[in-house]
């Protein structure tokens, strides 16, 4: 099939006009203007890559934190009419058996494509940062437990994110890299000169920057300036008007503009109703689209990818930046070679977006599926 749109975003470049023609669930080829045929499908509005979500605990009721298939599939269906093509499963802190089983279930999902990966956020994170994480599962990560979630995730487990100041935390994220999956930091207490040894050691990723990490001094600058400044980097932000404000998103664009990355960092109310739910062993309270334990703490989002992207834009991004750093920043943060990008040659993953920026159609692997 062949469509076209008032404006297509491409990697590095905006078609306005554009078509795009879709063969075998792929992207065959890209123009700009008016198509080479009359018979294709028209769009009003954008037509961006789908977007791709790396930090995600849940939604639409479900949990990916408990471990089932049935939900994990529901959380991903959930997310996919709002527009995420590609989901990365994200689970939190738990006993070492219990994550090792959650990953081997999360796993099988991964090779049926259901799942762009699986994503270990714990146990090896700072008490002091811990967040919405329960502090008594907590540990300094042994050789032992990582190597046996390593390989338990296989193939499937794309990325562990550990506080790098713990004892054995630069050992575990060589382990981590030696083994193809991505090492982030976060959840942390670590120094500037700890956070720039575990990015020395292969960590890339700096996991909701700004969120459940020490704060930046002038003296004593901490990790969020070792992760900014390096350009080994990929920094996360969750832009949702609850977790960042607008002009500290604005500060990390600035000072990382092409590595920014969005992820929603949801549980299970995203996409669903206010209520009761649990994020892990924690119960987390969710009023006016607001995620709290009964401490306070934030405890994830209510956040789509869809509507990062439309408040990264009210914050003061354009509509390339944000789009960027939904789809193709994403990807390649987490090496997701197909997806993320309008070319020839990706999976033909497509969001069309209306004036408002609002999901009307969405495209996954060359078919239409439902929309909100």
């Amino acid at each position: 099939m062949i469509l076209t749109a008032d404006r297509i975003i491409t990697p590095g470049r905006t078609l306005a006009p554009g078509w795009v023609r879709v063969e075998s669930g792929r992207v065959a080829e890209v123009g700009e203007g008016s198509p080479p045929t009359t018979d294709a499908h028209r769009l009003s509005g954008t037509l961006a890559p789908g977007f791709v979500d790396t930090h995600c605990h849940g939604g639409g009721g479900a949990s990916f934190t408990v471990g089932d298939a049935e939900e994990a599939r529901q959380v991903a269906e959930a997310h996919l009419a709002h527009g995420t093509t590609s989901i990365v499963a994200s689970l939190v802190t738990d006993e070492v058996a219990a994550l090792e089983r959650h990953v081997r279930v999360l796993g099988e999902l991964v090779t049926d494509g259901v799942l762009a990966g699986v994503h270990l956020e714990g146990p090896w994170l700072a008490r002091d940062f811990c967040g919405a994480h329960e502090p008594s599962l907590l540990r300094p990560p042994s050789p032992e437990d990582v190597d046996r979630l390593l390989t338990a995730g296989g193939d499937a487990l794309r990325m562990v994110t550990l506080a790098p100041e713990l004892d054995g935390a630069i050992d575990a994220v060589r382990r981590i890299v030696d083994a193809g999956v991505v090492a982030a930091v976060g959840h942390t207490d670590a120094t500037w000169e700890q956070a720039r040894e575990a990015i020395g050691a292969g960590a890339t990723v700096a996991t909701h920057l700004y969120n459940q990490i020490r704060g930046l001094h002038h003296r004593t600058p901490g990790p969020m300036a070792a992760l900014l400044e390096d350009d080994r980097v990929w920094v996360e932000l969750i832009s949702d008007g609850v977790h960042v404000h607008p002009a500290m998103l604005r500060l990390a664009r600035s000072a990382a503009p092409d590595r920014i990355v969005l992820v929603t960092d949801a549980m299970g109310a995203a996409a669903a109703a206010d209520g009761d739910y649990h994020l892990g062993p924690i119960h987390v309270q969710v009023r006016e689209g607001v995620a709290r334990t009964p401490t306070g703490a934030i405890a994830g989002s209510t956040l789509t990818m869809a509507g990062a992207v439309r408040h990264s834009v009210a914050s003061g991004f354009t509509l390339e930046q944000s789009v960027d750093a939904a789809t193709r920043a994403p990807a390649e943060a987490l090496g997701l070679t197909d997806v993320g990008r309008i070319d020839p040659g990706a999976r033909a993953d497509l969001v069309a977006l209306d004036a408002d920026l609002e999901v009307i159609r969405v495209m996954r692997a060359g078919s239409w599926v439902a929309s909100p």
